[in-house]
């Protein structure tokens, strides 16, 4: 029977270290700041819209591999990323038309992929510069990233006040909390968008994924959902036992179609709400790495790079079809223009609160 195990690799220079990574073009400086935890796991995380840029972890020989897509420098960030690596908002995922109406207000967002607004917009979280605080405790170490998003931005209403808490643990765990509040109401939906590949290089197709989902939201031909919360099970979106990535991706599937691959949300099965509970488990055999992603968010998008097709390259790679994958906890893609989908509308006076946990194993 395979076991998984925690690292035990030891270094004795754990800490936060702090560089320049770039500039913007008013002159602002990028910073990156890597964290590195007692057994030896490197997470980077620059200030420009919170990217993570790196993310070394072990594999079962203790032999260290960056495991997530990204460049070495911050001049690819600021042009056509694929969001590599990113903090989403307002809003991760789809809006239709870029269209909403809340308390009977029509609003129009910024329609950056077609006609559909995407990941908050052209100039999103993901473009914005963050201010950053690094912090230590006995135990792990982190960055806290505030921003303040005004009313307007993108189209979105209201002064959105932004905390993300990156902390990385002795026991190899990512933990990513989100802190929101506002003046008017609005829809949020905060989420990170890292890729994927624990070989650290190649193709994805070979991950064994276990989703804990028993459903799933159908996309049309624009990626928006129907409305439908579909049962997985006898379908190619069944990954309640784990199987690779690659054993459905080229079925004759009309979703597989209208994603070019994996390109869905998934409704996870939650012991109750906003209780943690673990969405998925990555298993790549070759190197034995493990992720595991325990959230609190009722959906996650799984993504199999179908759209990355060698037009961008950093690190040494050429990023191609299905060089790596995406995770992202969330809600429901364009939740504000479906009544039946839970509701993302933040109002003032309460909180959105948000916590995910990513924990890297190995499996021998």
């Amino acid at each position: 029977m395979m076991s998984a195990e925690q690292f035990t690799i030891e270094t004795p220079v754990p800490g936060v270290q702090q560089n320049i990574f770039g500039y913007l073009v008013d002159g602002q400086t990028v910073n990156l700041y890597t964290l590195r935890n007692r057994k030896g796991m490197l997470v980077k995380v620059t200030d420009f819209g919170g990217i993570i840029t790196g993310l070394h972890v072990p594999d079962r020989h203790g032999v260290l591999a960056d495991v997530t897509l990204g460049f070495a420098d911050l001049l690819p960030y600021k042009g056509e990323s694929a969001f590599f690596g990113a903090l989403i908002g307002r809003y991760g995922n789809r809006i239709a038309q870029g269209k909403f109406e809340l308390d009977g207000k029509p609003y129009q967002l910024d329609c950056n992929d077609g006609v559909n607004h995407l990941h908050g917009g052209l100039a999103g979280f993901h473009k914005a510069k963050w201010n950053a605080t690094p912090f230590q405790k006995p135990d792990s170490l982190g960055l806290s990233l505030r921003y303040f998003s005004i009313d307007g931005e993108q189209g979105y209403p209201g002064n959105l006040d932004v905390t993300v808490t990156y902390e990385l643990d002795d026991d190899n765990q990512l933990h990513v909390s989100y802190l929101a509040t506002t003046d008017q109401a609005t829809p949020i939906n905060l989420t990170q968008h890292a890729y994927f590949n624990l070989a650290g290089q190649g193709s994805v197709l070979n991950h064994e994924v276990m989703i804990n989902a028993d459903r799933y939201t159908p996309v049309n031909a624009g990626l928006i959902p129907t409305g439908v919360m579909a049962p997985v099970a006898g379908t190619a979106f069944d990954f309640r036992q784990a199987k690779p990535v690659s054993a459905h991706i080229a079925d004759d599937d009309q979703q597989l179609r209208f994603g070019r691959g994996y390109d869905h949300n998934f409704v996870l099965n939650q012991p109750s709400a906003k209780e943690i509970s673990l969405a998925v488990r990555i298993h790549e055999p070759v190197s034995g790495r493990v992720l595991e992603l325990w959230t609190d968010e009722p959906g996650l998008q799984f993504y199999s790079g179908n759209f990355l097709d060698g037009s961008l390259a950093g690190k040494g790679q050429v990023y191609e079809k299905y060089s790596g994958f995406c995770i992202e906890p969330q809600h429901f893609p364009d939740s504000p223009n479906q009544p039946n989908f839970p509701s993302t509308v933040l109002r003032p006076g309460e909180e959105y609160r948000s916590s995910s946990i990513y924990r890297f194993s190995v499996q021998t």
